[in-house]
């Protein structure tokens, strides 16, 4: 079981406050994700400033992406990005027209999708999914729980790589101990803590003294 990695989502509404937040975290992380709101409010040139700042990072724009996907793909890899993300109501052949301008395309799994729809994205070449629980879900009082994991461990034996993501904590880890999680996504427990930095450091080694 591979070490999963660190992403920190900037879900910053100003680029000055982005590029403020990776300038404490970058060199900490193993990927560097444009939030959706980032992308919304100041569009490619978010990607293109965390590509010059962090050239050997991976860059994740997160488009969540429903409709144009090559022409949206193509502009997010121009711009730096190595990865993109579709939503999962997204068609198949808006999936495959993005992942052939990215390096790799992650899906969204956001409300009614089901696992003969992720069969279909396994078919079609896909990867790479974020199981979430959303922002929304959490300010209504969800938590993580056993529906969640075993939904997460039959992604990952279908073949997927799946990222989680969702209020993590560093404390919320121990509960996915013996899944290959791919990847980690936080935001606010990082960029809101009172020492990034530390933040960031605290959550890889919990990752490695589960995983390691």
């Amino acid at each position: 079981m591979a070490l999963p990695k660190l992403q920190i989502a900037l879900d910053n509404g100003v680029l000055s406050e982005a590029l403020a937040s990776i300038s404490q975290v970058g060199d900490e992380v193993d990927v560097i994700e444009a939030g959706t709101i980032l992308c919304l409010a100041e569009g490619m040139e978010a990607v293109r400033c965390l590509r010059a700042l962090y050239p050997e990072k991976t860059i994740l724009a997160d488009t969540k992406c429903a409709d144009a996907g090559g022409t949206v793909a193509k502009n997010c890899a121009d711009a730096g990005a190595n990865w993109m993300t579709v939503i999962c109501c997204a068609t198949i052949p808006t999936m495959q027209a993005a992942l052939k301008e990215v390096q790799d395309l992650q899906v969204e799994l956001y409300g009614d999708w089901t696992f003969e729809l992720a069969a279909e994205w396994k078919q079609a070449g896909l990867t790479q999914v974020v199981y979430h629980q959303s922002r929304d879900a959490l300010l209504a009082g969800e938590t993580w729980g056993e529906k969640d994991l075993a939904k997460i461990r039959r992604l990952v034996e279908m073949g997927f790589k799946v990222s989680v993501t969702g209020g993590l904590e560093v404390e919320t880890l121990p509960l996915f101990a013996g899944i290959d999680v791919f990847t980690f996504i936080a935001g606010r427990g990082i960029r809101d803590a009172a020492d990034p930095r530390q933040a960031a450091r605290k959550f890889k080694a919990e990752i490695a003294r589960i995983w390691g």
